[in-house]
């Protein structure tokens, strides 16, 4: 049985296809239009999927979507007439957009897809729970869904067994711990749905100094974690913007101008609002634990991605297990739709663990060569043994490498298939691959690779982290690695096995044998404003337009000294809105 989750419409559309309740393969829109955070229709990421099957949609009995539309224009609808005449502006752009194709999603689908099957509509907080608990290693969790919004609510308490899920309560609109961030990420001069992760690096930059005005006039916590906000400092209920003038009269300062100077006070308000919402989490987290007896938390949602969160839940919460989707957001509410569809309605049982993210398109050493040949570019073949070993070397070297092997991670998370490494001892690494790889700001931290075995001696982590979601200690007396050590000495950890990705296990074994450092900085491949490289067309532009010295792609090594120029008739960076 094929079953087939889109999620889209919103940001981050993707596709997941399952067979037999067994994810098969997983991608965003994204990583095939090159439009970073893509949300329109996913046809490309379910041409793959059916592809990758080696099927036709004719052989998908079920097709689920993410959330359910109808209720979604409801919340919308009620939210501008409440707010009217304030609503106006916003009102007229929104419509338009529901009234020609979100409202229209079954006719899409068989538009789009020439399909005429079953299309099941799953609340977008359900399908969050179930993209995590029914694809976790748990029979029986506590679930927690923090995000901005789904239909109307912004963050759910439940639990799951077996392949029943059970939403017992909910915190609803405009009631939201993700658009309370947002706001922040909007009035610090990034993007909204995009950048929230960069308030999240900016933070132990500063003083958590703002944190009491916060709780006194933006924020209203229950001691289980229930909250409610004060709108009059809002605006996304009616407005084209996050914040209004009461917002930055409290602050006082208007919003920062994006791409402007960062100062203290930028850095403090970052603090402040990680602490919030760190604080706001936990006492959730608690308060389900002794609601629910539970020892293993599911988490999911975009507020699930705040690391650093995950971190504290990790070590200061009763839960001995957590699992959390690696692609938390909406693209991972495919993969709950689709699983929601197969376990919780069709009544199969579980056998699928998704213990790894390597989902998407992989070449094989012959499209990669065949890609190099024809376009003249000069390489050196290596087989494996030796690609391992020169890979190493050319790290313990200083030198930075473009990784791209086997199938792409699904996510927002390099995690060893599309990634930019380089040896974390280096104090230099930092800010070479922050200004002259990935051209971004000089604050965002780094994440290491360690082997698993070797994660507790160098890291203070209790558990696995193979999606790097979990934020923990550097531990002291190890070689200093400060190009993975954020300024409060932390980082933020992805833990590696031999059975999740053989090959890059392997060349981090070899690094270790030749260094003594079971560690590698790992980035994601791509350039600042690019979504991650998927092709090998994608990896060698990202390598020519960058300051990276070397391209690992399959079996082949591409040294940047021997590569002809890259002759482009406009400035790339212009192809790209940055974020």
């Amino acid at each position: 049985m094929y079953i087939l989750g889109i999620s889209c419409f919103y940001h981050d559309s993707a596709a997941c296809l399952l067979k037999d309740g067994k994810v098969l393969s997983a991608a965003q829109e994204e990583r095939f239009t090159r439009k970073k955070h893509d949300f329109s229709f996913p046809i490309n990421a379910i041409k793959y999927c059916l592809k990758e099957a080696g099927i036709s949609i004719d052989d998908v009995s079920h097709i689920g979507f993410y959330e359910k539309p109808f209720i979604k224009f409801e919340r919308i609808l009620t939210t501008y007439i409440a707010t009217f005449p304030r609503s106006f502006p916003s009102f007229i752009k929104a419509i338009p957009l529901w009234l020609h194709e979100k409202l229209w999603v079954p006719h899409v689908i068989r538009k789009e897809l020439d399909y005429d099957g079953d299309i099941i509509f799953v609340n977008h907080h359900l399908c969050h729970a179930a993209s995590s608990f029914l694809v976790s290693p748990f029979d029986e969790a506590a679930i927690l869904t923090i995000d901005g919004v789904g239909e109307w609510e912004c963050a759910t308490y439940g639990s799951g067994k077996g392949e029943e899920i059970k939403l017992e309560r909910d915190i609803s609109f405009p009631h939201s711990l993700g658009l309370l961030y947002s706001a922040f990420t909007y009035y610090l001069g990034f993007r909204v749905n995009s950048a929230e992760y960069k308030v999240m690096g900016l933070a132990p930059y500063g003083k958590s100094v703002y944190y009491d005005l916060i709780m006194k006039n933006l924020v209203n916590v229950k001691p289980d974690g229930s909250f409610k906000l004060n709108m009059k400092y809002f605006a996304y209920d009616y407005g084209l913007t996050m914040t209004n003038r009461s917002f930055a009269k409290l602050f006082g300062r208007p919003p920062r101008k994006p791409e402007s100077a960062l100062d203290k006070f930028h850095e403090d308000v970052a603090a402040s609002l990680q602490k919030v919402t760190e604080d706001i989490i936990l006492k959730m987290a608690r308060n389900l634990q002794k609601e629910t007896g539970s020892k293993n938390l599911c988490l999911a949602g975009g507020v699930a991605l705040n690391c650093v969160a995950n971190g504290r839940i990790a070590r200061e919460t009763p839960f001995e297990n957590i699992y959390i989707q690696p692609a938390s957001g909406d693209a991972g509410s495919a993969v709950g739709v689709a699983s929601y569809i197969y376990h919780s309605i069709l009544k199969n049982k579980r056998s699928f663990v998704m213990d790894h993210a390597f989902l998407g398109p992989e070449y094989t050493n012959i499209d990669i060569k065949r890609y190099l040949d024809e376009n003249g570019i000069e390489y050196k073949e290596y087989k494996t043994p030796e690609l391992i070993k020169e890979t190493a070397v050319l790290i313990n070297d200083q030198s930075t490498i473009g990784w791209f092997q086997g199938r792409m991670e699904f996510g927002p998370r390099a995690l060893g298939a599309r990634s930019i490494l380089a040896d974390p001892r280096n104090p230099d690494a930092k800010n070479i691959v922050n200004s002259k790889i990935k051209f971004r700001e000089e604050f965002r931290p780094f994440a290491p690779t360690v082997l698993a075995e070797k994660a507790s001696e160098y890291f203070d982590l209790k558990g696995p982290s193979p999606f790097m979601l979990i934020v923990a200690q550097v531990k002291p007396g190890k070689p200093p690695m400060p190009s993975i050590t954020h300024v409060d000495g932390s980082a933020r950890i992805q833990t590696i096995t031999k059975e999740a990705n053989p090959l890059y296990y392997d060349m981090i074994s070899e690094f270790n044998r030749i260094s003594g450092c079971p560690v590698v900085l790992n980035t994601s491949f791509n350039l600042r404003g690019e979504p991650l490289v998927m092709t090998p067309h994608d990896a060698f532009l990202c390598f020519m337009r960058s300051a990276l010295d070397y391209l690992v792609m399959g079996n082949f090594i591409l040294d940047k000294k021997r590569m002809k120029p890259l002759k482009e008739s406009v400035d790339w960076r212009t192809m790209f809105e940055l974020d």
